[in-house]
């Protein structure tokens, strides 16, 4: 049997009182608002999942590279992404799907006016042995997550991405949910207090400063929360099916 929460106690309470004692067992069973209350706890647990995590260290502006080095696939080159890279991006779009309760999708205007503008200064290290440091700004995953409402059966987000490798395999990546909710996950669309360049990653990448550079996926066009991995989501990512390790903490 479920535990109910403080949260669901006390919406069975002022249920009870509403209802009157005679029809309580007919409103808890048939009343839709009742479970959505009952299940919120579960829906906005990114905040708690997200908290008393390490947090990658930040550094001052001054501490920034002069090149933020890129590397990886190249860029996307079909024509959608070409048309949308000359018009600012205009008709790009990033979808949410998956387990949660309403997909959706966004365009940069959107995300930009939607969710708090968050910057850090954060070093990038790559699996290969070098390191920059960038300044990121973007909205923080969990606060897109958030707004589309995961589903309690939801333990995985996976990134799919628009770039490829030479044989037209796409690159993705994956997160747990716990990770998903790092208060440092990034949606990010500008580098350097300007829009993410073309090689690394526009118009949005995730950034993930507490775990090796290929876990922040580049070109980003669609997020999917799943209920786990494998299958048609291989080992979580390009790099993990060729034998990288999925947890790349640093």
């Amino acid at each position: 049997m479920k535990r109910i929460g403080r949260a669901g106690f006390l919406a069975l309470v002022g249920t009870s009182a509403l209802a009157g004692c005679a029809s309580i067992a007919t409103n808890l069973t048939e009343n839709e608002s009742f479970h959505r209350v009952l299940e919120l706890p579960e829906r906005l647990n990114l905040a708690v999942l997200g908290s008393g995590q390490p947090l990658a260290r930040e550094y001052s502006d001054s501490a920034i590279s002069p090149v933020f080095r890129h590397n990886g696939f190249d860029p996307p080159s079909t024509p959608d992404y070409i048309s949308w890279s000359r018009k600012a991006w205009h008709g790009y779009r990033l979808f949410v799907t998956g387990l949660v309760e309403t997909p959706k999708s966004y365009d940069l205007d959107t995300l930009r006016r939607s969710f708090p503008r968050v910057a850090q200064t954060t070093r990038h290290d790559c699996v290969e042995g070098w390191s920059v440091i960038g300044k990121w700004t973007g909205v923080v995953l969990r606060d897109v997550l958030a707004d589309c409402s995961p589903k309690p059966q939801a333990k995985y987000v996976v990134f799919h991405c628009m770039d490829q490798d030479p044989g037209g395999e796409a690159y993705y990546e994956s997160l747990d949910m716990h990770q998903a909710a790092h208060p440092q996950a990034l949606l990010a669309y500008e580098l350097n207090d300007r829009p993410i360049p073309i090689e690394n990653g526009a118009p949005i990448r995730l950034k993930v400063p507490t775990q090796l550079g290929y876990k922040s996926a580049k070109y980003v066009q669609r997020i999917e929360v799943v209920a786990g991995l494998g299958g048609m989501y291989g080992n979580g990512g390009y790099w993990e099916d060729q034998g990288y390790e999925w947890f790349a903490g640093i």
